[in-house]
């Protein structure tokens, strides 16, 4: 990817900071407010049927404008849409800690998302422009902004905790606000501004289509658990969301300039890459949520405990992308280790499904955790790094968009999917060790056939570099 408008190489990994902090925000601000939900449920009046909307109003507006937030990117420029986004995150935030009634709440919730939608994909299209000429350089930077993620998942539950116990609820969306103003100080001096593309236009009824289709989608998943699966609500919406789907592939097959250039995908790798990130996503997401609730729900940890017993996990995440990805995928190349990585998430998920109601966290957690978080890391960075590396230079923003969009949907699907099994293996008898050990079981094994599928889809499809090189030249012709 070309370095339009690039700092001194010198200031590219200080760059590369503020890329991993956007990183660590995005996903912090999915689990910073779970320890302050009940406080906002006492404030707010939420029911206990809405409370859940508070992570899923950011979850609808994050994953439906993700293929918006690429495109805009790649059109405008990803500085300027990295920067728009960052304000956007800030006015979501105030609206989310001064609301005082429900739909406030929502509205600066899925405000934040949309925030968010803008950050991620240009983030990494920053990430290209500043590392894409080096192999191993961009190898190393991949480490360090997936490494940003689960960082940003434990900090938010150990922030959420300290914070509502010490201060109060708003100050978890508060706390974005310092943080979004460094990063925008910054941001002239240290990213390079990119290329607008020259006099194209907006597809906005793709946008608006795509958007509605993949938020109609994600609606459906998320609420399916509360509503059953086979309510009316759920067939009416999935249906919906199919039809604008199809709607929106039907219009970006006749546009001249469309939203999303369908023939991206016969990139080599491209698809095989974002299936894989999808079917990841689908896996880890459900085994850290359903993680917490056994060391929370059976083991009777309260929040912060629970938060400090996931850092052993987070610490071998962060090494082993950090440190043993980029090394691995030096020798024996991106497929290899994106098999090898989900058949070890898989096998630790199996582990974990093995836990018992009085059991401990050094026997029950500790090492099946740290296997499942060692495949986890060896199959993120090469998965990620071929679906963005795999796109032409000038679509660098839309593959982003897509590799953001595909995690984003598996992880509302996977966590939707296992939430029924765990359901109707007993985890919703609170109080019922026996019972909530039995569900959460189900759900980490679910998980742990998620990653096997993602395994043999990444050992079928996926072609090593030798293999795809000829068929991306032709491409990119």
């Amino acid at each position: 990817m070309p370095t339009n408008s690039s700092p001194p190489a010198s200031r590219r990994w200080l760059g590369l900071t503020a890329i991993a902090a956007a990183q660590f925000v995005v996903i912090m601000d999915t689990s910073i407010i779970g320890v302050a939900l009940p406080q906002m449920q006492s404030d707010l009046g939420f029911s206990q049927e809405n409370l859940s909307w508070v992570f899923n109003a950011y979850v609808v507006a994050f994953g439906g404008l993700l293929l918006l937030g690429g495109k805009l990117s790649d059109l405008l420029g990803a500085r300027k849409v990295f920067s728009a986004g960052w304000i956007i995150l800030i006015i979501g935030s105030l609206t989310a800690g001064l609301a005082g009634n429900v739909g406030t709440e929502l509205v600066g919730r899925a405000v934040q998302g949309a925030g968010a939608a803008l950050i991620a994909p240009a983030a990494l299209t920053m990430l290209m422009m500043l590392f894409g000429r080096n192999p191993r350089e961009l190898t190393k930077a991949f480490a360090l902004y997936g490494a940003a993620a689960p960082a940003g998942g434990t900090a938010g539950v150990f922030l959420g905790g300290l914070i509502t116990e010490y201060a109060s609820w708003e100050w978890v969306f508060y706390i974005n606000i310092p943080i979004a103003l460094i990063i925008l100080a910054v941001t002239p001096s240290l990213m390079p501004a990119g290329k607008a593309a020259a006099r194209s236009k907006i597809d906005l009824l793709g946008a608006i289509t795509v958007t509605a289709g993949l938020g109609a989608l994600v609606y459906a998943i998320v609420a399916a658990p509360v509503v059953g699966w086979g309510s009316a609500q759920t067939w009416l919406v999935l249906a919906a969301a199919a039809a604008l789907l199809g709607g929106f592939l039907a219009l970006q097959a006749k546009r001249r300039e469309p939203l999303l250039r369908l023939g991206i995908f016969r990139t080599p790798n491209l698809g095989a890459a974002n299936l894989a990130q999808l079917l990841l996503g689908a896996a880890w997401i459900p085994m850290w949520f359903f993680l917490n609730l056994y060391l929370q729900q059976v083991l009777g940890y309260s929040a912060f405990p629970s938060g400090a017993a996931l850092l052993p996990m987070t610490t071998v995440v962060m090494i082993g992308m950090v440190v043993l990805a980029p090394r691995a995928i030096a020798r024996f190349g991106p497929k290899n280790m994106t098999v090898v990585g989900l058949a070890l998430l898989a096998a630790g998920m199996f582990w974990l499904s093995f836990a018992r109601p009085d059991g401990s966290f050094a026997a029950d957690v500790l090492p099946a955790s740290l296997l499942a978080a060692l495949g986890m890391s060896l199959a993120f960075i090469p998965t990620l790094g071929t679906a963005i590396s795999a796109a032409r230079p000038e679509e660098g923003g839309l593959a982003s968009g897509i590799v953001n969009t595909s995690y984003q949907i598996g992880s509302a699907i996977g966590l939707a999917v296992m939430t029924a099994i765990a359901a109707a293996y007993g985890a919703n008898n609170l109080g019922d060790p026996m019972a909530l050990t039995d569900g959460f079981s189900a759900a980490f094994i679910g998980a742990a056939v998620v990653a096997v599928l993602g395994a043999v889809a990444a050992a079928v499809l996926m072609r090593s570099p030798t293999e795809a090189e000829p068929a991306l030249d032709s491409n990119r012709r």
